[in-house]
């Protein structure tokens, strides 16, 4: 249809449904500006990840479990921000709200090249960028319900498989960029370099500010392409309406499975970093001479892996995973994929948890034990990938368009909290019991979705 236009930016009508006026042109465009604008929330979201577990070697003297919940702080703050913006589309557009949402995101980044100059901000400051950096996963929540209303249900599969999985991909390019930038110094033009201290290795010079002040100008420039080039579907709707989702009993069943799904994903993109350098590297054993098993001792010959070497692997395989099976879900519907997600995670997780006990008695076992925990980990992403692309297939089949908008930005509020549910969990009651709760939700999970989704005859077949 003819891009008919209410002030400049609301359109008159819009029906995707409708084969014969649907605008495909206006909903790519959508799309496409507003994954790149997505893919800068997350890289926002997850900067403290890249950051944190090197603030003891930049000079911070922070406990284990003070990292573990600044860490977590994104997700307490993404959850709960994500909450403001699941209401947002009706009321603001898809233009303002992705224009406005853009620019926010410069704040904590900010933020966090200008702290990690100097050993200096105290505990509390970092706690509030780490909270801010939440932003750019609040956005989500109004980003995907808001691309929704441009495509037909037919397609909608692959067009939230798209912007989502390649703004998951924010992730890993914002923690494989991070040990790339650092140590490039042409770069560091504003501020100082830093003298990177890590035990069992030489001192080397870096400009961490370099990882967070890279992405500003491209969210100025994101901005810019929102306020440019979007448009405003009319679909209208007051708080007290919209939360007529709550009424709905798949609302609930979808939130439990989104958990299962993305809250891991974004849990562990957030935790990995710390747990492998706590499990594996210089935070538990130390590089000394000689042999024993004590607790503390690595055995010399052991090379500590650098966590940033290897924490943006699982966030590349999820977000690939939900970019490679958003196709086969509109094929062959959601919630098949859903059930092998489920599957997979019992299984990935369960071969995982010997590996969060590290057995210190040789370089050798530390060695085994290491490439266990990657390729467990690497595993798990897999198949919340895989989850990630099929719940969300499922919500626009389940539920009528505004509804489904509406339950797409409450399941992903909820499913956000992942890192502050990982890094509570992790601190409380260790790794190894969280995981086997993990385990248990998964199973539940599975119950679910044969039950009411995927079974012959099941009463929402999705």
């Amino acid at each position: 249809m003819a891009e008919q236009a209410r002030s400049g930016e609301w359109l008159e009508s819009w029906n995707p449904e409708d084969a014969a006026t649907w605008d495909s042109r206006l909903a790519w465009r959508t799309l496409w500006v507003t994954t790149f604008c997505l893919t800068l929330a997350f890289a926002a979201w997850f900067l403290p990840s890249a950051i944190i577990p090197k603030l003891g070697a930049l000079g911070y003297e922070f406990s284990k479990s003070q990292l573990y919940w600044m860490a977590a702080m994104p997700g307490l703050s993404g959850g709960l921000l994500r909450i403001v913006w699941m209401v947002l589309p009706p009321i603001l557009g898809t233009r303002k709200m992705v224009a406005w949402s853009t620019l926010l995101l410069i704040a904590s980044t900010l933020g966090w090249g200008v702290r990690v100059q100097a050993p200096t901000a105290p505990y509390w400051e970092l706690m509030t960028l780490a909270f801010l950096a939440g932003i750019g996963g609040g956005v989500f929540s109004g980003f995907m319900p808001s691309t929704s209303f441009f495509f037909p249900k037919a397609k909608q599969g692959v067009a939230l498989g798209l912007q989502a999985g390649i703004g998951n991909f924010g992730v890993s390019l914002v923690q494989l960029a991070t040990p790339l930038l650092i140590g490039v110094g042409f770069l560091g033009f504003i501020g100082h370099s830093q003298q990177l201290e890590v035990a069992g290795q030489a001192p080397r010079e870096v400009w961490y500010q370099n990882a967070a002040f890279i992405w500003i100008p491209l969210m100025v420039i994101g901005s810019g392409l929102a306020w440019t080039m979007l448009k405003s579907v009319p679909v209208k709707a007051s708080i007290r309406q919209q939360f007529d989702i709550f009424g709905n009993v798949d609302t609930w069943w979808m939130t439990i499975l989104y958990i299962m799904t993305f809250g891991t994903f974004s849990g562990l993109s957030a935790q990995f970093g710390l747990l492998m350098a706590n499990l594996y590297g210089s935070g538990n054993v130390h590089i000394v001479s000689g042999t024993g098993a004590a607790a503390h001792v690595l055995i010399a010959g052991y090379a500590v892996p650098d966590p940033t070497r290897y924490v943006f692997l699982g966030p590349l395989v999820g977000a690939a995973a939900r970019i490679a099976f958003a196709p086969l879900t509109d094929r062959m519907g959601g919630a098949v994929w859903t059930l092998v997600s489920g599957l997979g995670l019992i299984a990935s997780i369960a071969y995982t948890i010997p590996a969060l006990s590290p057995d210190l008695t040789s370089a050798a076992t530390l060695h085994s034990g290491f490439t266990h925990f990657l390729w467990g980990m690497i595993a798990i992403f897999l198949f919340t990938g895989v989850g990630n692309a099929s719940t969300f297939k499922q919500m626009p089949m389940i539920f009528e368009r505004r509804q489904a908008g509406g339950v797409i930005g409450w399941t992903a509020a909820i499913a956000a909290f992942g890192p502050f549910f990982f890094g509570v969990g992790i601190t409380s009651i260790g790794a190894t019991a969280f995981y086997a709760v993990g385990i248990g939700w998964a199973v539940l999970c599975v119950v679910i979705t044969w039950l009411r989704y995927a079974r012959k005859g099941a009463p929402r077949p999705s």
